[in-house]
């Protein structure tokens, strides 16, 4: 495994580890996972959320809404690491349109280059107006820029189709240090693209390069090209250190024309570093197109880029010695659930239990025993709702419950909480009618996850099924002590809301070893199985518990199939 060297190489082959500043709440949501990796992803789709309920689409073309779009010029990847590639999934993990002109095609892996094909001058012309003259395009990213032609139909096209924003990353330098732009290259950059750049963002070889091949080793140095860079014409210059010699951290230098900003962070240990320098600068341009200042759109890409680079540290995609990272954070959940059922299963919801940490306190469990013993005695499904817990805590005891379930094929829900459902990626969440709407949670959690919602009316299990729910949960069916001032619906209630429900139901509340089979007896097919909470965990023994409650519900299935 190689220590990440920062954002220093060049887009074919390249590494960052960002400094980890914490993206600022701009739609004032209180997450509790402030500042944290989790955040970073949270934040964007519930940003890309709450867009999508700003306004109404209409047949109106001028009321529609109007969508932040990013046009990346660069070179296609075919390994997928970095180039076009990496910028159209750094965009879409941060909620943003991204459009693309290819001014290369490039056989590559995680080896190496194995060959390049550059597009003819007039085809890429022809790619940037099409894409400018009707897509309002609020920001140009630049990667790969293989020839002083293409440079200059670029610039050509900046001054026919202006845009909020030009965001160039000069990808001029390998990995090795080879310079892959030749003296006129270099020269289009200087004299066209850096004089009407809002920002370049340059790792130290390319730095160099750009400056005359110029030696930066120091922090000094990197501040002092900085200031030489800003005086080409980029209105802000981010110089990557990554590969600075003798350096623990991981140190970026960003210069306004004012004042420098160190940005300092610790190096993640992984080779999966392919693109980072690409999906930086792709992010940084997200974020303009947003809305976003410069300094604080640079936070939130490096902030970004350092936890796909943390969520991406052991995961294996290709042989060679710099492999891709997951832009989106979701490989590694694939993985996890490949030996587990697909989909939300309705007969999961058969035995299902639902923990409390006061309980599992008052008789000194830890809750992954409890959480086992649930499951040793039947319970086809837990969902863990631990109001008392801190937030790490929380999660803490959600990712060892997780395995728990998972070597027993049992899934996992989490109650209320998104944010920890995301962090220990839990099979799904169960919200309550005051909780995230279950049409967020689902936006936020995508296609796959299981999604319940707390429904006493046939109203809100309509809803629900609007929503997107998997099922629901009815109840309180019996007075209960583990909520206060919570109103019963009765059996009466139970089955008016179950025949009104076009999702499978579970019954909750007060619900135990005396009463079950009358619940399980109202005789709708969608009624699945009870929630159960003091019937199993205020009891001394959970497993004893849950073999007897597990037994009263299959004779009582029995009996309603030979009915």
């Amino acid at each position: 495994m190689a220590y990440t060297q920062g954002l220093s190489s060049s887009c074919l082959f390249l590494s960052h580890k960002g400094a980890p500043q914490g993206i600022q709440q701009s739609l004032g949501l209180n997450l509790p996972f402030t500042n944290s990796r989790i955040n970073s992803s949270l934040q964007t789709r519930i940003f890309v959320e709450l867009r999508e309920d700003s306004a109404p689409m209409t047949s109106d073309h001028s009321k529609k809404m109007k969508i932040p779009h990013v046009l990346t010029v660069a070179g296609s990847d075919s390994g997928a690491g970095a180039g076009i590639q990496a910028d159209l999934k750094a965009c879409a993990a941060r909620g943003v349109y991204c459009s693309t002109v290819i001014t290369a095609v490039t056989a590559q892996n995680t080896v190496g280059v194995q060959g390049v094909s550059v597009v003819p001058e007039d085809f890429v012309a022809e790619q940037l107006k099409s894409v400018l003259s009707d897509m309002q395009v609020d920001v140009v990213k630049t990667g790969m820029l293989p020839s002083i032609g293409i440079v200059n139909v670029l610039s050509q096209g900046l001054r026919e189709f202006p845009v909020r924003a030009l965001v160039v990353d000069p990808v001029m330098v390998s990995t090795s240090g080879d310079v892959l732009a030749g003296p006129s290259i270099l020269a289009g950059f200087r004299e066209q693209l850096l004089p009407i750049a809002d920002i370049v963002t340059p790792n130290l070889k390319e730095a160099s390069a750009l400056l005359g091949g110029q030696q930066l080793e120091t922090v000094a140095d990197m501040c002092s090209a900085a200031k030489l860079l800003h005086d080409m014409g980029p209105r802000n210059v981010l110089v990557k250190g990554g590969d600075l010699p003798d350096s623990l951290d991981a140190v970026d230098i960003f210069f306004d024309g004012k004042d420098f900003h160190e940005l300092r962070s610790m190096r993640i240990k992984t080779c999966n570093t392919h693109g980072t320098g690409c999906s930086l600068a792709s992010c940084i341009a997200a974020e303009l197109a947003k809305g976003s200042s410069m300094l604080p759109a640079v936070k939130v890409a490096k902030h970004y880029i350092e936890t796909a680079l943390d969520y991406s540290k052991d995961i294996a995609i290709g042989n060679g010695p710099q492999g891709p990272f997951d832009h989106l954070l979701r490989l590694k959940s694939y993985v996890h659930n490949s030996c587990r059922q697909v989909g939300f299963n309705p007969s999961d919801l058969f035995l299902y239990a639902v923990t409390d940490s006061r309980m599992n306190k008052k008789w000194g469990r830890s809750i992954t025993d409890a959480v086992k013993a649930a499951i040793d005695g039947g319970a086809t499904i837990i969902q863990l709702r631990e109001k008392d817990s801190e937030t790490q805590d929380f999660l803490e005891a959600a990712k060892a419950c997780l395995k728990i379930c998972h070597s027993h094929g049992v899934p996992l829900l989490i109650n209320d909480r998104i944010d920890v459902a995301l962090a220990c990626d839990a099979d799904g969440v169960h919200v309550g009618q005051s909780d995230m709407p279950a049409r967020v949670a689902r936006t936020l959690l995508g296609p796959d996850k299981i999604i319940g919602v707390s429904c006493k009316t046939p109203k809100q299990a309509h809803q629900a099924w609007i929503d997107g729910a998997d099922y629901i949960g009815c109840g309180g069916v019996y007075p209960t002590n583990t909520k206060e001032n919570n109103l019963t619906v009765g059996l009466d209630g139970l089955k008016t809301v179950c025949v009104a429900s076009k999702l499978p139901v579970v019954a909750i509340g007060g619900i135990g070893a005396s009463n079950a089979s009358s619940v399980m007896e109202i005789g709708v097919p969608n009624l699945k199985g009870v929630a159960v909470v003091s019937a199993l965990f205020d009891r001394e023994c959970i497993l004893t518990e849950a073999r007897k409650l597990h037994a009263i519900l299959t004779e009582s299935m029995s009996l309603q199939r030979t009915h």
